[in-house]
């Protein structure tokens, strides 16, 4: 097992970091510290390493150990067995992939009866090994067969003895290590993807019908999508390549030239390939472009995530939150500027009931009662009909307006045991309308009480390995909350279980002494609560506000370790507590900068990214970083995708980037799409390069096919002022 020394100079090498600051940060992680406080907190042990990078190393230090205990468990293994050689143990040692590693065990595992194994059980091992050496340059084969013929084992004949040794050095060879980094390395060069027609019907996967590929260029969403038509037995796929020189290539490897038994082992060899090797390599590479593909579908789905997350809140809106239906009627919520409900209902403005006058007079009664300024409108089953709806009703209500809100995941929260605990007297459908309401308020508080795979904004995500996914959309959902932070006197229970220390258990238990006890006034209060000791504390305090608290120190994203640095940063710079409080500290950036942020930090006695920090929180307390994020677009009218014309400007907002283009919603019910080629002048190998989810763009309209609901958009024709 390596020690943390050498682990730290190979992961430095990998992402280009400093050694040192890696060391520092697998020694914070082995401490048991938060990926979030480690990045915010701890700057000056890693060099300002944000929590993307931290959480790679994370990961790939878990990958290094487990192939470090799986190493040391082979050596073990072949050691008892009394096989273990200097050649075999510098081999376990220089094997980088579990791959690797796996290809040195091959020939010590416990294997199931083979062809192999049944021939050693007759007594032809010896002959097989003799004849594998290709040590003599004269005589037969059949002649040294001749003394391993016993019709007593069931080796009737030369051939049968033939036949069997054959069996044996095929699997040595199939297990030879060299063997299989070569045929590796000619696979990656020259193998392809295809996949062929499994049925005459016309699918969704007829793109696929007669598909070739490179495995060297094979998109991840084409080897999933391969993947699931072969599932639902549409498709037939597989790993091709040129069989010919895949069997020269073993030959070369294995054949020495001239020797008497060249010819037996050059059939044995083609046998390894055609019988062992090749299927072996076809689900090893089938597997690998999964696993590839799955790892890419993550990283989307996580990119998209995150800004979702991180989307601007819609504040000081009384909110009505709109969840459409045809037949059982759009449900409606009434929500305050702080998410409290005030009123539900139940209209009928589509079809089959289409009561929209009706609807209309309730609507606008609650409008009117409520001091209503913005409606969520969810954008499942019968959006069209009432966004249309909706957008007629507000030019009678000026100072409303609404935005389509993903509802996906609603019904998720609706039915689960937290929502029936949050609203025990709502039924399903009515706690939807509250939830569609209270994401256009605050998206974060409200998605995290979802299952993050629920939110929509990924590929194939039902395919993924789901603990996988479930800890990559963790990390982000963790990230975000604690970029953004949590009021500890208002979050909720879920919200507050993201934070760095805490867990659903301590979550809960915050809720609990606040409703026993009142509201918070300091932060070490956080210390009398059940189950939060001196290391939850240090974790989780410095993402939780108080805004109660006398002291304004609590109010910010200070961390209470660093608040007699804050005090002494603002003795130096001529400042008090008070004027922060006031607001009167404007100056402080520039002041440090006079100063120069080593003097500061060596006088209160931290480092440079830390006054930074201080500094930033100090200027404006209790601030939100999404405030500075582009608002959310609200609208007040809607189009028709009878409307659009080829070479119209339609400004829209982002929402889901996926490999081959970016969805985007310009008004029209129907999201549109930007293909990859159509994102950006410059070559781009993802959309996301360029754009995220929440993202406001302009685009161009390409074409319209009302028939199919197709929107083709441009948005780099609309950087360029192209109206063609």
């Amino acid at each position: 097992m390596r020690d943390i020394q050498s682990l730290a100079s190979l992961l430095a090498a990998e992402l280009g970091q400093n050694e040192k600051y890696v060391e520092n940060v697998i020694t914070l992680l082995d401490e048991g510290n938060t990926v979030p406080f480690i990045a915010r907190y701890r700057k000056e042990l890693h060099g300002t390493m944000d929590d993307q990078l931290i959480r790679q190393i994370s990961e790939r230090l878990a990958y290094l150990r487990s192939l470090d205990k799986r190493r040391d468990e082979i050596r073990a293994a072949i050691e008892g067995q009394g096989k273990l050689t200097d050649e075999l143990n510098a081999a376990i040692d220089a094997a980088e992939t579990l791959a690797a590693l796996e290809d040195v065990y091959r020939p010590f595992k416990q294997k199931r009866r083979t062809r192999a194994t049944v021939a050693k059980e007759k007594g032809l091992e010896p002959l097989a090994l003799a004849l594998y050496a290709q040590d003599r340059r004269d005589g037969d084969p059949a002649s040294m067969a001749a003394d391993f013929v016993d019709p007593e084992k069931g080796v009737e004949t030369v051939d049968d003895a033939l036949a069997g040794a054959s069996d044996i050095v095929a699997e040595i060879i199939a297990d030879d290590a060299d063997v299989r980094s070569r045929l590796r390395t000619l696979y990656r060069r020259q193998a392809r993807l295809v996949s062929r027609a499994a049925t005459e019907e016309d699918t969704v996967y007829r793109l696929y019908y007669d598909f070739s590929e490179p495995v060297n260029r094979a998109q991840s969403h084409r080897v999933l999508a391969i993947n699931r038509g072969e599932r639902e037995g549409v498709l037939k796929a597989g790993i091709e390549t040129d069989e010919t020189a895949a069997v020269q290539t073993v030959r070369r490897a294995v054949v020495k030239p001239g020797s008497f038994s060249m010819a037996f082992v050059a059939a044995a060899a083609e046998d390894a390939c055609k019988r062992l090797i090749f299927p072996s390599m076809e689900r090893e590479f089938r597997s690998a472009l999964t696993d590839e593909a799955n790892e890419q579908a993550i990283r989307n789905f996580s990119l998209n995530l995150k800004p979702l997350l991180m989307q601007p809140p819609v504040r000081n809106r009384v909110t009505l939150g709109f969840d459409p239906a045809y037949r059982t009627g759009c449900k409606l919520a009434v929500v305050d500027e702080t998410g409290k409900v005030l009123e539900t209902g139940v209209v009928y403005p589509t079809p089959p009931m289409n009561k929209k006058d009706e609807a209309a007079k309730i609507i606008t009664r609650m409008v009117r009662t409520h001091g209503i300024t913005a409606i969520a409108i969810g954008n499942g089953t019968a959006s069209k009909e009432s966004e249309i709806f909706i957008a007629e009703l507000l030019k009678s209500l000026p100072g409303v307006a609404y935005m389509m809100v993903n509802e996906a995941g609603a019904s998720v929260y609706s039915a689960s045991k937290l929502g029936a605990a949050e609203f025990p007297d709502y039924d399903v459908s009515l706690r939807s309308a509250v939830s569609i309401a209270r994401r256009l308020q605050d998206p974060l508080a409200e998605l995290v009480k979802i299952d993050p795979k629920s939110i929509g904004v990924g590929q194939y995500q039902h395919d993924m390995p789901q603990a996988r996914l479930d800890e990559a959309l963790g990390g982000v959902v963790e990230d975000c909350v604690n970029a953004v932070g949590a009021d500890l006197n208002t979050a909720s229970a879920p919200l507050l279980a993201h934070i760095a220390g805490l867990t659903n258990t301590t979550a809960k238990n915050i809720v609990a002494y606040r409703e026993a006890n009142g509201a918070f006034t300091a932060r070490r209060q956080l210390l009398k609560v059940p189950k939060i000791g001196p290391k939850a504390f240090e974790q989780c305090a410095g993402f939780l506000r108080v805004p109660e608290s006398e002291n304004i120190l609590d109010r910010t994203g200070v961390h209470p370790e660093s608040y007699e640095a804050a005090g002494r940063l603002l003795e130096l710079c001529g400042y008090t507590l008070a004027d922060v409080a006031a607001g009167r500290v404007t100056a402080l950036r520039d002041r440090v900068r006079e100063l120069t942020e080593a003097r500061c930090a060596a006088y209160a006695g931290v480092g440079e990214p830390t006054v930074r920090d201080i500094v930033t929180e100090l200027m404006k307390p209790g601030r939100d970083i999404r405030d500075d994020l582009p608002p959310t677009m609200l609208r007040t009218d809607v189009l028709s995708m009878d409307d659009l014309k080829p070479g119209m400007v339609m400004r829209g907002t982002v929402r889901n980037v996926v490999d081959f283009g970016v969805f985007v919603d310009i008004g029209v019910h129907q999201d549109g799409l930007v293909h990859i080629s159509q994102v950006s002048d410059r070559y781009i190998r993802h959309p996301s390069e360029v754009v995220k989810v929440g993202d406001v763009v302009d685009t161009v309209v390409l074409d319209v096919d009302a028939g199919k609901g197709r929107i083709s958009l441009s948005m780099k024709q609309a950087a360029k002022g192209n109206m063609t």
